[in-house]
């Protein structure tokens, strides 16, 4: 199970820390000086020495009210004529001045006291609370009852904070949280823009009657825990739950245990010890975060990796990431050492061919060593220019005497221009054993190749038809297993590729509202239900230098009946596709893996809720071409059975075709 992006909601606390000022504070004064028990609102500001500071990006506590000064050992406050009207300017034009504003003030021997709808403004970040009390003798600061606090996009809530300036050690209790994950970063590291506060919502609950539905991309994410403790740059908490559903959450949560984060320069440095996630709080799966970072990138991906390979690595293996190694700037490297758990078990191969023979000759059984029963993953990504570079590397031995068989290597680099009025992709790509699946054919290898792609995608909307359309130009050269022998053969490769998938609603019953409440337990958005007619097309003309070419033109036309709620136990929800596609062809390839074969198919697709959130899922593509030897015949097929949730789906699946399978999972939201 792949968790990417997991962690990212994790650290979402440590904006806590945004809070306070980084720059040197040389005053805090208050308007009036007088007791004002009977005034609306106060406003207290502090100054900033430099017009135009230089703010850390991770901005901590200390300093927050650094270098307060003032004769009088007692002071009593009273409104600003127009309090109102002061913090809205303050808001808008001083960006650097923090601004608090309560029914009750009143200062006693250095200690200032703040109550009743208390609200604290600084940079765009919001605190609002019963009561506060700031000790300026002792720089400690309380706050205590009904705590909000907004910063960015981001939603807390908490029942006390403290925290001693002086030592920079503080804690919150009783915290929750509503984070937006797309937002997080900028939130955290960027310069605030202060906002009219007449525009902001800091009242909001946390817990929600519905949401609006955001299919396979969660935005918000539900955090608690009892205790945070910062230290300087570091928090701490003994354990913190998370969980991406805002109406029922008791579907998933993320149970993270032991959590220490470090902020640093637009990076946080975290670890945690073993960690549950809890599905329907009856299954508990363990996994393991340990120590890593979490970059502006927000990505992330599990450290252990369980996975099955029977081509290259002889079934089963396990591996473990490691942490990713900055080369240089823009640039990172990421291993993934492996062992191959079956291979050695066997203590054979059936991987590689005999020795000595054609890369491309049938693979036998063979011996191993030691060298054979680690593999290894490995990845660069970085920029050049303005150039994205990303490599991929797979070594399944180590026996250098398999070396070439054991390598595979891809590398792409890429970016968008502006061409024709329109958006493409330009990519230059080098290949070294590429494997493809080719239908009916099978699966192939590209032994060498490197070439230029022009790529165009587009999907839209026009009066309620949904369109997606594809446009390529393409060439390379190549050298590939022969069409209709295994001998490797050389060719230059130029190829045009046009796409237009449209479907068009015949009878659709749109849902209700847009919005998802705890009637929908078992999916994350409303069914749209009804009839409507998908149509494919497809263009494709190659042309090679051994004198070869190859052109065909694909049509498609089928139904798709979508019917039910999903929201009944029993049968509540069908979904049936059928799609024919039909290819006029001429010419043929010199490589068996791009040449065009089946030149009648049927694609189908079959979805059924069983019981509860128990549902069937089957796709395949039928071979109905009377000239092809696998007529009749499953080209492509995958069955599952899946457990979905609105929250969470897991599904074991089948792929009879290649007969493969596997498990899968997947936690909405992420990616």
């Amino acid at each position: 199970m792949k968790s990417r992006n997991l962690v990212k909601v994790i650290f979402f606390v440590s904006a806590l820390i945004n809070l306070s000022p980084s720059g040197k504070a040389t005053e805090l004064f208050a308007n009036e000086t007088r007791n004002s028990s009977q005034s609306r609102s106060v406003n207290w500001v502090k100054k900033v020495v430099s017009k135009y500071p230089n703010y850390s990006r991770n901005i901590s506590f200390q300093k927050y009210i650094d270098n307060y000064s003032s004769d009088s050992k007692d002071k009593k406050l009273k409104t600003s004529r127009n309090a109102s009207t002061l913090l809205s300017a303050n808001s808008l034009d001083i960006k650097n001045e923090l601004e608090i504003q309560s029914d009750i003030q009143s200062e006693e021997n250095n200690i200032l006291k703040a109550e009743g709808n208390v609200l604290v403004l600084y940079r765009g970040n919001i605190l609002k609370t019963d009561s506060l009390i700031y000790d300026k003798t002792q720089k400690t600061i309380i706050a205590k009852g009904n705590i909000s606090l907004s910063i960015g996009e981001q939603l807390f809530k908490m029942n006390r904070f403290q925290y001693d300036f002086n030592n920079e050690k503080g804690y919150l209790y009783e915290v929750k949280g509503l984070i937006k994950t797309d937002n997080l970063f900028d939130d955290l590291f960027s310069n605030f823009k202060t906002s009219d506060i007449k525009n902001i919502e800091i009242l909001k609950e946390i817990k929600k009657d519905k949401v609006l539905n955001t299919p396979n991309k969660i935005e918000k994410w539900f955090f608690s825990t009892d205790r945070i403790e910062i230290n300087g740059k570091k928090w701490k908490s003994d354990k913190a739950i998370f969980s991406n559903d805002l109406i029922e959450l008791k579907q998933v949560k993320i149970e993270i245990n032991s959590i220490e984060a470090t902020s640093r320069k637009e990076e946080l440095r975290f670890k945690s010890s073993l960690n549950r996630l809890i599905l329907d709080e009856k299954v508990s799966i363990p996994f393991w975060v340990g120590d890593r970072s979490l970059t502006n990138k927000l990505s992330y991906s599990n450290k252990w990796n369980f996975g099955f390979d029977n081509t290259d690595k002889d079934g089963f293996f396990i591996g473990r990431k490691l942490n990713s190694i900055n080369l240089f700037d823009e640039f990172i490297v990421d291993l993934e050492p492996q062992f191959l758990l079956q291979r050695s078990l066997k203590g054979n191969t059936k991987s590689f061919v005999s020795k000595g023979d054609s890369i491309t000759g049938d693979k036998v059984k063979r011996e191993t060593t030691l060298k054979d029963y680690f593999a290894l993953n490995s990845q660069i990504k970085g920029k050049i220019n303005n150039w994205n570079l990303e490599t991929d590397q797979q070594i399944s031995s180590f026996d250098s005497e398999k070396f070439s068989e054991a390598l595979r290597f891809k590398s792409n680099l890429s970016k968008d221009i502006s061409f024709f009025n329109s958006l493409w992709n330009k990519s230059f790509y080098g290949i070294y054993r590429d494997r493809v699946w080719n239908g009916s054919i099978g699966e192939t290898e590209v032994y060498l190749g490197y070439g230029s792609k022009l790529k165009k995608q587009n999907t839209w909307e026009v009066n309620g038809i949904t369109k997606t359309e594809i446009l390529s130009f393409g060439f390379a050269n190549i050298k590939a297993e022969a069409l209709n022998n295994k001998n490797l053969v050389t060719s230059t490769k130029g190829n045009f590729f046009y796409l237009l998938d449209q479907k068009f609603p015949i009878i659709v019953g749109e849902p209700s509202n847009i919005f998802v409440d705890s009637s929908y337990r078992y999916i994350p958005k409303p069914i749209k239900r009804g009839l409507s007619l998908q149509t494919k097309l497809e263009l494709l003309y190659s042309f090679y230098d051994s004198g070869n070419n190859q052109q065909y033109v694909s049509l498609g036309a089928g139904p798709e009946i979508i019917y039910g709620n999903f929201k009944k136990k029993f049968f509540d929800y069908t979904k049936i596709s059928v799609l024919p596609i039909y290819k006029i062809k001429s010419g043929d390839s010199p490589f068996k893996f791009d040449q065009m074969s089946d030149k009648f198919t049927l694609d189908f697709t079959y979805d059924q809720q069983l019981y509860g959130p128990l549902i069937l899922k089957s796709s395949a593509i039928l071979n109905l071409d009377s000239d092809s030897k696998d007529y009749g015949d499953f080209i492509n097929s995958k069955i599952s059975l899946n457990w979905k949730k609105r929250s969470y789906e897991f599904g074991i699946f089948y792929q009879p075709h290649n007969e493969a399978g596997g498990i899968s999972f997947t936690l909405f939201g992420f990616k």
